[in-house]
């Protein structure tokens, strides 16, 4: 299964706040250099992220963004709902919302079987949260933003 540029640089971004925010602000240039997403990109994405409830802003100084709630009660369908809408919401092949593109039907096509396989996606995806995603992440090593950082002390 493939997910856009959009919901993947989504996930990585929220991952990064979870993972190496810890409850702080992070600015997005930040996340941006971390993760190696277009900025301007990453920061259409947040704003989407930021209507959908999934992060809130802080301005200022020590500014940025933080999750909007616990790591654990965001699941990955928020956030992919998020930032493309509900994931029921085009079902069929070829329904991409009025492009010049036409979906061909016949009677003997299964067309009940999209509503069923966003059902049961969707399912999965609610059952996956960022909190889960970040244990996973740690339980196979990734390095963590501030790892290694020398702590200097007088």
């Amino acid at each position: 299964m493939r997910f856009s540029h959009q919901v993947q640089y989504a996930l990585y971004g929220v991952f990064d706040l979870a993972y190496n925010g810890r409850g702080d602000p992070v600015q997005v240039r930040v996340i941006s250099e971390r993760q190696s997403i277009p900025l301007r990109y990453l920061e259409q994405i947040f704003q989407r992220l930021r209507r959908g409830k999934i992060v809130r802003g802080k301005r200022g100084p020590g500014g940025g963004y933080q999750l909007a709630r616990d790591p654990g009660r965001i699941t990955l369908r928020q956030i992919i709902e998020a930032v493309e809408g509900p994931i029921g919401g085009s079902t069929q092949p070829g329904d991409g919302g009025g492009g010049a593109e036409e979906s061909i039907s016949s009677p003997r096509q299964p067309e009940f079987v999209w509503p069923l396989l966003a059902d049961r996606i969707g399912k999965s995806l609610d059952s996956f949260s960022v909190a889960e995603l970040c244990r996973i992440a740690s339980l196979q090593g990734v390095p963590r933003a501030d790892e290694g950082a020398q702590d200097y002390q007088i």
